[in-house]
């Protein structure tokens, strides 16, 4: 003889059911937030970044704050960071770090200034520069492997050296630029109605994706900061990738040096001052993961640009120097701690 379930446990199970069959989106909602909160996504960063310009857009209704001339100005102006930012793509990718990028403008452009003022050919001028940058970069790369000390610790110390080199160089002086073919090149010259900068950015940004993406090399880098040893055992030359990201790295930041020299006229030791954060900041909103593995090119050149609106909003608000510097400031930790985030989905959700 069969016992009739308890109605206590009848009620309870029928209770249950109900509930998880009236909760179909919860799944959903955990995807998005995992979206939106998880350290390896920018989706979070982007939309922080949105709003600000959207509220800059409302404050500045009736500025060139949202005109095509404007947006155009703000490309040219952040060309360079472009530039240094789809290097570090590669670098950060790759597990490592470079904060000498921004370092290598005020040497190259200072060096081509000055040589260009000597009556070198601007080929053999332009030579020198991209050197510096092959050099520093293979310096920042052999230490880093051969002695195994972390990129951060090397780069942070080669700063100091560029640093004194461009002051040394330049003499603390600006050094105009009187050669009109180099200032048409990496400045201030157009090609129809497109100015030189834009195509400048346009190579990087479409080079730089396609390596990434559809050679043995990206495919190379992102293996080796995703699990370095794991890259290692399926053949992957772990210590060739790192020099040659790091080298990467400072020939962009001396391709930088030329196009600021370009686009200003003259090379100064200060030139690109302050670029290494606006460079992480574009690096990180586009979301490429600060611990290695994951990259996204046309993501950095995207945060560059919201970067540079968020900026240009903060001039045209009439902020003063150090207000725009402090708020700047903010906007980049606050990119910076958010994309560092590790919270699992679930748990934030709860």
């Amino acid at each position: 003889m069969h016992e009739n379930p308890e109605p206590s446990s009848l009620a309870g199970h029928s209770s249950r059911e109900p509930r998880a069959a009236e909760r179909p989106w919860r799944p959903r909602t955990q995807r998005l937030g995992a979206a939106f909160f998880s350290g390896e996504s920018s989706l979070l960063l982007i939309l922080v970044m949105l709003v600000l310009i959207a509220i800059f857009w409302v404050l500045l209704r009736d500025t060139a704050f949202m005109s095509v001339g404007n947006f155009m100005n703000i490309v040219k102006a952040k060309t360079p960071v472009i530039v240094m930012a789809v290097a570090s793509v590669f670098v950060i990718s790759a597990g490592e770090i470079d904060l000498s990028v921004a370092s290598v403008p005020p040497v190259a452009g200072t060096l081509v200034a000055t040589l260009l003022a000597n009556g070198y050919n601007i080929w053999l001028a332009v030579g020198a520069a991209l050197a510096v940058g092959l050099v520093v970069g293979l310096i920042n790369g052999a230490i880093t492997v051969q002695l195994g000390i972390p990129s951060f610790i090397v780069t942070l110390g080669m700063i100091g050296v560029l640093e004194g080199a461009a002051r040394l160089i330049s003499g603390e002086q600006a050094v105009p630029i009187l050669n009109g073919a180099y200032t048409s090149i990496f400045g201030q010259g157009s090609l129809g109605e497109i100015p030189v900068l834009l195509v400048w950015a346009i190579a990087a940004g479409a080079s730089g994706t396609l390596v990434l993406r559809r050679t043995p090399f990206g495919k190379a880098v992102l293996a080796t900061g995703g699990n370095e040893v794991a890259a290692r055992y399926s053949g992957i030359s772990t210590r060739r990738i790192k020099v040659t990201v790091l080298i990467l790295s400072d020939l962009a930041g001396a391709v930088a040096g030329l196009l600021y020299a370009g686009q200003f006229g003259s090379g100064r030791y200060d030139l690109g001052g302050g670029d290494l954060l606006t460079v992480l900041a574009a690096v990180v909103i586009g979301g490429t993961s600060l611990s290695g593995g994951r990259g996204s090119v046309e993501g950095a050149i995207a945060g560059a640009l919201l970067v540079g609106l968020v900026n240009n909003g903060v001039i045209l608000l009439g902020f003063s120097t150090p207000e725009q510097q402090i708020f700047s400031g903010f906007i980049i930790v606050l990119a910076v701690a958010l994309s560092g985030r590790r919270l699992s989905p679930l748990r934030r959700l709860r």
